[in-house]
């Protein structure tokens, strides 16, 4: 794609203003370091463009503060007050099941994972947003709290313009061939291949 000019354009009776303004289903997998914070980026583009925000985190826990939730509570704050930029929602759907134990047994954990699925279709059906961030979605995927063949249909099926990033390891098959960007995050070297752990400003 030299210049962000396609190699390629389809047969498909669209113009380029139609095609270049389709919803995108993109997807950040993979082993390497950067996936949220490649989507928390898209997402700042889109409050940039006064795009409505709602961000669902499957997996960190409610007590967990990152500093992408710190800053994009003060942005949406800025919309409230100037009208500036875009609206912003932060939701975190589980106790942070997956890294820790936390209260409460799996099936606990798996009906609080489908009811953010389900509040998410809500959502989508409704037009709620314009930027949806599924924050480490794919592992109630992985895990089969969530049915991943309705998930696909959902979120092939949503109307509107509606752009949404999913993240996480090991997305599934059907997801992948669904989206319309798929990014792997490959790990080349990490700091805690040499024993040193997470870091302000860096991890959160």
């Amino acid at each position: 794609m030299p210049k962000g000019v396609p190699e390629n354009v389809p047969n498909d009776g669209l113009t380029t203003r139609q095609r270049r303004n389709m919803p995108v289903l993109a997807v950040h997998t993979g082993a390497g370091k950067g996936k949220s914070t490649a989507a928390f980026g898209m997402a700042l583009r889109a409050w940039n463009q006064g795009f409505d925000i709602g961000v669902f985190q499957f997996v960190k826990s409610a007590k967990w503060k990152v500093g992408e939730e710190a800053a994009f509570r003060a942005l949406g704050q800025l919309h409230e007050d100037t009208g500036v930029g875009g609206a912003v929602q932060w939701h975190k759907m589980g106790e942070g099941w997956s890294w820790t134990r936390k209260r409460g047994s799996e099936e606990d954990h798996a009906a609080a994972a489908a009811d953010g699925w389900r509040e998410i279709a809500r959502r989508l059906a409704s037009e709620e947003h314009r930027f949806y961030v599924l924050d480490e979605f794919t592992y109630p995927l992985k895990w089969g709290w969530v049915d991943v063949d309705e998930v696909v249909e959902v979120l092939r099926d949503r109307p509107g313009h509606q752009h949404v990033v999913i993240t996480g390891r090991d997305a599934p098959k059907a997801l992948i061939e669904a989206a319309d960007l798929v990014t792997e995050m490959t790990k080349i070297t990490h700091p805690m291949d040499a024993g040193r752990k997470g870091q302000r400003g860096i991890e959160w």
